[in-house]
């Protein structure tokens, strides 16, 4: 998946961070200068997750590789940008090298701090940009034909519905969905509202609107005849246990091509989806940005320009100036 790993193929020329060639085997780089102290702090002072910590430990292990044997004290910028260079030629996604400039950065200026180094070289340093594609979400229209009432007697359309309904309401990710419980509090039906812990651990409370609540009790009502025992998920698998969120996905994709939609939806539309539509009826920023979990406006704003696109559109089919003659 391009832009998530922190190193390409072996058939592009870089071999994964983990591993370096050395004579006769394979070894795993060095852990030097604190390295596994500063991932332990930020694993409990910033409470990454353990896929952000991984990608960090990765991308420290490569710094490590590409410093070979020098001291990492010794470190200049003119190091870093040469390194950050010989990724980009070898195939690394401006997005992975900023992943990875940050986990440099965040490193030393842990050890200028705790260690008792002179100077962060990481600082200044800059990724390559990259091209940000707009987020993809479903028209209102599309929307309406995706969440369109039908005869659901199964338990299991039952479930698809309240979750897809629960993701377009709410505006949830796909990890937050899944990790659901049932019973704890969280989900409060009656008050229109559920709980989710997102990102950095951070914990908001969004509304769920009457079609969601509609969909969560029927599926409720059905799911103890298909649940496993002491099962505390609200939503389950054909085995009884928690979801995965892979089933979740291809359930959403064959949900929509049975209703004619043609491309491909996955979970993070209906959450794109979400953020434009009440975006594009309210004007508020700052209450999406709350609904949304994100730490910072400028993640919300993408959505202004999901918005600018829709009046764009209706300019152009409207104004008599805007028609190509």
């Amino acid at each position: 998946m391009p832009g998530h790993y922190l190193y390409p193929g072996e058939d592009e020329g870089v071999q994964p961070v983990k591993q370096v060639s050395g004579p006769g085997r394979t070894q795993c780089a060095p852990r030097r200068t604190g390295q596994a102290d500063y991932l332990d702090a930020l694993k409990h002072q910033r409470r990454l997750s353990p896929a952000t910590l991984s990608n960090y430990d990765r991308a420290l292990q490569l710094l490590l590789v590409l410093q070979k044997d020098s001291p990492v004290k010794d470190l200049e910028a003119a190091n870093v940008r040469r390194f950050i260079a010989l990724l980009h030629s070898k195939g690394l996604a401006p997005r992975t090298l900023a992943l990875v400039l940050s986990a440099w950065r965040g490193w030393f200026r842990w050890l200028v701090r705790h260690r008792g180094f002179g100077a962060n070289p990481v600082l200044g340093i800059r990724a390559p940009k990259a091209a940000k594609p707009l987020p993809k979400a479903l028209s209102v229209e599309q929307a309406e034909r995706l969440l369109a009432a039908e005869d659901e007697s199964s338990p299991w359309l039952l479930r698809d519905r309240a979750m897809f309904e629960l993701l377009y309401s709410s505006g949830l990710r796909l990890a937050e969905l899944v990790a659901l419980d049932l019973g704890d509090g969280r989900l409060d039906i009656g008050q229109g509202e559920v709980t989710v812990t997102g990102k950095g651990a951070k914990t908001r409370t969004v509304p769920v609107g009457a079609k969601a609540r509609q969909a969560l009790a029927a599926w409720i009502a059905a799911r103890n005849g298909v649940s496993a025992a002491n099962e505390k998920a609200l939503f389950v698998g054909a085995r009884g246990r928690r979801i995965s969120p892979g089933v979740v996905g291809s359930r959403l994709n064959a949900w929509a091509r049975r209703r004619g939609l043609g491309a491909h939806v996955h979970p993070h539309m209906l959450r794109h989806s979400f953020a434009t539509h009440l975006l594009q009826s309210s004007q508020d920023l700052r209450a999406v940005q709350e609904m949304l979990g994100h730490a910072s406006i400028s993640t919300t704003q993408v959505y202004t320009h999901l918005d600018f696109q829709a009046l764009a559109k209706v300019y152009d089919a409207a104004h008599p100036r805007a028609k190509k003659r």
